[in-house]
């Protein structure tokens, strides 16, 4: 039996990654296309690039000939959407960078999908995004209707993307999905983040850098978790709708810090200087994120099944025994953006 095709974009990131191999591990055959940009990696995807049901293009979203290309070579069953620029601080950094990407490069693929999607051949798009759209959540937890109130660039330009996403599916009756999800941690993530930034600080006894008070507070998913949701979003999520994915498990930075330094101490021998050091906080940093993903609990019979603990333990475990991730990096703008040398 032949292997149904499916296209991931921005499949050298860290979540694009993860879904990939989860792909391939369930018989299907992945296109990846990734510009290759800061946040890319070949190193995630090592494993896979002798597979002959992989196969990689170095492409931007925003290329319609190429993309149309691809499109009509492989007629994917689903296009999971994940080129996007990620890291918040970048965008308060550079705002246009992210406009231009996660907006406008966006726009030239739908559009381009839109003239692929006119065949009826099998296929569906899904749209990831994130829950920083809402904003701050100070009680409760949001769902899918809830408003959307972006505080950062970043979250703006995502806001943006999934409006573009609701305007061509009532529009142009395009096939498409698009899911928001909670604060993903676990392998291959790139430092700029906290967990893998923490985790490298003790692993190389160094502080470790919280902004504010520490007591911003995040909804934690494993990136696999969040991968089998995605899948199952495309195997029975609704055309047209929206999907919240998170683990209803909250900490804040704080304590997340904390149960990685005792995490930390199971696994090495912790350095003098691995302590938490206050920074100056983040323009704009909401307090705190929550998803309501009883939605998807209810129409696709999907839920987290990683434990927060067990995550951490995994994770940290993987940064110990893959150290030359770090290295993989790209380190001219790692010395740039953080003053350090991997």
């Amino acid at each position: 039996m032949k292997k149904k095709n499916i296209l991931v974009t921005g499949g050298l990131g860290f979540i694009g990654s993860n879904l990939i191999g989860m792909l391939i591990k369930q018989n299907y055959y992945v296109i990846n296309v990734d510009r290759v940009s800061y946040s890319s990696n070949f190193y995630n995807v090592n494993e896979h690039k002798n597979n002959k049901f992989y196969k990689f293009y170095r492409c931007d979203i925003k290329n319609k000939k190429k993309i149309k290309n691809i499109l009509n070579k492989y007629k994917p069953v689903c296009i999971f959407n994940l080129a996007a620029e990620t890291h918040v601080d970048r965008s308060i950094d550079s705002p246009k960078n992210f406009l231009e990407s996660n907006i406008v490069s966006f726009f030239y693929f739908l559009e381009c999908f839109k003239e692929y999607s006119k065949q009826k051949l099998e296929t569906k798009l899904i749209h990831v995004s994130t829950d920083e759209v809402y904003g701050d959540i100070k009680k409760g937890r949001s769902s899918e209707d809830y408003p959307y109130k972006p505080s950062s660039p970043y979250a703006a330009s995502k806001a943006a993307s999934d409006h573009l996403i609701r305007a061509y599916v009532r529009t142009y009756n395009i096939p498409a999905i698009t899911t928001n999800c909670s604060n993903n941690y676990g392998p291959k993530q790139h430092p700029e983040k906290l967990i893998p930034k923490l985790i490298f600080n003790i692993i190389k006894n160094r502080n470790l850098p919280l902004y504010g008070n520490g007591k911003n507070s995040r909804e934690w998913i494993h990136v696999n978790d969040h991968c089998a949701a995605l899948i199952e979003i495309f195997k029975y999520g609704k055309i047209g709708e929206f999907y919240n994915i998170g683990s209803n498990k909250n900490l804040t930075n704080f304590q997340i810090c904390k149960t990685l330094i005792k995490v930390a101490n199971k696994k090495i021998k912790i350095g003098k200087n691995v302590k938490i050091k206050y920074v100056k906080d983040r323009p704009g940093h909401d307090t705190r994120y929550a998803l309501n993903s009883k939605k998807i609990k209810k129409k696709i019979n999907w839920k987290s099944n990683i434990d927060l603990l067990t995550g951490l333990e995994n994770t940290f475990s993987w940064y110990l025994n893959n150290f030359s991730y770090f290295k993989s990096l790209n380190q001219k703008d790692i010395k740039l953006r953080f003053g350090l040398k991997l």
